[in-house]
């Protein structure tokens, strides 16, 4: 087999993927896969310059203007974290080059001092390096073995209660970035932390931060919304625990569940939960939702906590978005996200469990669940910001370049 095939990360030679772009080019033909195989912007430092770091993360931000550019720093948070991220390099004092992360074709053509990149390509890539470059592996999912163990145990068990295969979805590839870094950055917690233990590499940690915040409500009617609660998500709903929480509300008719997601992009989903999604009255099906727009503040104000099982995460933005909002957090242990009082972990995501979850916390005396939602809230203010995840990038770069002999042991 020859080199270009070994390193394939997508499970084709390269000599292949360059033979496709030369054609697509050729019949004016382009997709996104150009912009990832073919961008690299170059970004001076701020002030004295130190040296050259490649970054390899999100692209699109740096190619992009005006309103698209908006709605990409809207629609998820690493577009965001990859603009900060270029950032603080520059402010450190690095020249930097950007790609995407989804780079099958970039061969570097410098000496760098510093390589950061998110998993997919990092292992191709990091081999070409000069060898004194520091490698960071940037992990914002949990290790890939246990993200597809988790999710297809999720897929089994709805096949095995509701008698349908669903096409599975938020499978991570394979990959070997933190074997193949000195250490790594992560979006997460102890949990996340741990299913790259193995590997005894230096992790440092980072804070997820939420696209948007939002004022305290005082006014917000607990008791009206007691029993209120919303799921909050993109997309893998089964990953995400949705099938779950719809099985445990349609049995609990007195309690009263949003579902915020975009339900109609996985037909089989919908199709196999159409009586639950669309035909149970305590159920209503919001669908996708502008998390920056009015109609998610209505939401928040109307509900008294978030639902969400998922089965794997680095650290869920969701999550802390609903924080932000005041809601009380009802999660996973595998959400990444820690809850401490405010919130209910739970152990297994199974109905009964969820049923007990929502059940507890709708129980509670209205002054413990407004005091519950104000630390939800207050724990995001002071942590889950743009400007907390600035201040961690920062500290933890200057910690890295500081621990450069030891990494390089």
């Amino acid at each position: 087999m020859s080199r270009f095939a070994r390193e394939s990360p997508r499970g084709y030679p390269l000599v292949w993927s360059k033979i496709r772009r030369l054609a697509r080019k050729a019949t004016g033909i382009l997709d996104s896969r150009d912009i990832h195989n073919t961008k690299v912007v170059s970004l001076q430092c701020s002030g004295e310059k130190k040296g050259h770091a490649l970054l390899g993360y999100k692209i699109e931000p740096f190619v992009s203007k005006g309103e698209e550019l908006e709605t990409l720093l809207k629609n998820h948070t690493n577009n965001w974290e990859s603009l900060q991220m270029a950032q603080t390099l520059r402010d450190l004092g690095y020249d930097v080059d950007v790609i995407s992360y989804l780079n099958e074709t970039f061969t570097p053509s410098k000496l760098y001092d510093l390589y950061i990149n998110a998993r997919t390509n990092f292992q191709r890539i990091g081999r070409r390096l000069n060898p004194d470059c520091i490698k960071v592996a940037h992990l914002e999912t949990a290790h890939w073995l246990f993200n597809n163990c988790e999710a297809l145990k999720r897929y089994l068990s709805l096949q095995r209660r509701r008698g349908v295969t669903l096409r599975t979805r938020k499978m991570i590839e394979e990959n070997w970035a933190i074997e193949s870094a000195d250490c790594a950055t992560m979006l997460g917690n102890d949990f996340t932390k741990s299913t790259y233990a193995y590997a005894n590499k230096p992790i440092y940690t980072l804070p997820v931060p939420t696209v948007q915040v939002y004022p305290w409500h005082e006014d917000k009617d607990y008791q009206a919304c007691r029993k209120s609660f919303v799921w909050l998500g993109s997309d893998a709903l089964v990953n995400k625990g949705l099938d779950l929480v719809l099985e445990a509300y349609s049995d609990m008719p007195d309690f009263k569940l949003m579902v915020c997601g975009p339900i109609e992009k996985e037909t089989d989903f919908r199709e196999t939960f159409y009586k639950e999604l669309y035909q149970t009255a305590n159920i209503k099906t919001v669908g996708w939702v502008d998390i920056s727009g009015q109609r998610f503040t209505e939401l928040a104000k109307s509900c008294v906590g978030l639902i969400y099982p998922s089965c794997s995460e680095g650290q869920s933005g969701a999550v802390f978005t609903c924080l932000q909002a005041g809601l009380i957090p009802v999660v996973s242990y595998q959400s990444g996200a820690d809850v401490h009082d405010f919130g209910i972990v739970l152990n297994d995501c199974g109905i009964e469990e969820i049923k007990r979850a929502v059940r507890s916390i709708a129980e509670r005396p209205l002054d413990d669940l407004k005091e519950m939602s104000r630390r939800a809230w207050t724990f995001a203010r002071e942590h889950n910001t743009r400007e907390d995840y600035a201040e961690a990038f920062r500290s933890t770069i200057e910690q890295i370049i500081m621990d450069r002999p030891v990494l390089r042991h």
